[in-house]
Formats: C-alpha cells, sequence, structure tokens
C-alpha cells in the first residue's frame, strides 16, 4: 500500500456521499484545484463510519471543500497518523482545516 492517498477525488455532495459505506477508515477533503485541506477519521465512536462522517462535512465543510476521497481500512488511527506525517513530510505543515492535531506530537516519516 502507497503511504499516501492517490486515488481520485469525488465531488462532496450529499448524492455522492449517500453510496458511502457505514464502513470505518480514513478521508482526506481538498479544495476545487485539489489542495488538501483537511485529513479525517471515521473511527469505532463515527456514527454510521465513513458515510456519516462525510455527511458531517457536507454540513459543515472545512476550509472550503469541494472533493473527497477515502479509504476503508480497520487500521484507521494508524493510518489517519500516517497521512498526516506525510502531508507534514510533504509540506511542512498540517492541512489548514486540521487544526485540533499538534503537529509537534506526530511522529516523523521519511519518504522519498
Amino acid at each position: 500500500m502507497a503511504v499516501r492517498l492517490d486515488k481520485p477525488w469525488i465531488p462532496l455532495q450529499a448524492a455522492q456521499v449517500a453510496h458511502l459505506p457505514g464502513h470505518l477508515g480514513v478521508y482526506q477533503l481538498a479544495d476545487s484545484t485539489g489542495e488538501i485541506v483537511y485529513i479525517g477519521v471515521a473511527g469505532g465512536r463515527s456514527a454510521f463510519g465513513l458515510k456519516g462522517a462525510l455527511q458531517e462535512a457536507l454540513q459543515a465543510p472545512p476550509a472550503a471543500a469541494t472533493q473527497f476521497r477515502y479509504e476503508v481500512n480497520m487500521a484507521y488511527h494508524t493510518r489517519h497518523l500516517e497521512l498526516l506525517q506525510a502531508y507534514h513530510y510533504d509540506h511542512g505543515r498540517l492541512p489548514v482545516g486540521n487544526l485540533d492535531i499538534d503537529a509537534s506530537t506526530l511522529g516523523r516519516l521519511r519518504l522519498g
């Protein structure tokens, strides 16, 4: 599995989110240019898994999010941290919507 999530973007619209599974996993939200603005997780306490988490994002999209992509993953906590670390490695900061994460508490990845 690649460290970075590289699936195609899906429009962040109610009709698209309605078709999502209720599984656990991770997701990314991006603006219209494809810039990732939030990396999220649908964990064990998420109502309706990925579908529920993205329905919440539809109600109040962080930082002008207009599209999303997701990955079903039972190791969602570890995968979420990995995606945050990869983004931090690539950009030297976290996505603008991830204000709830302290970058100094993340481990560091060395990617090539």
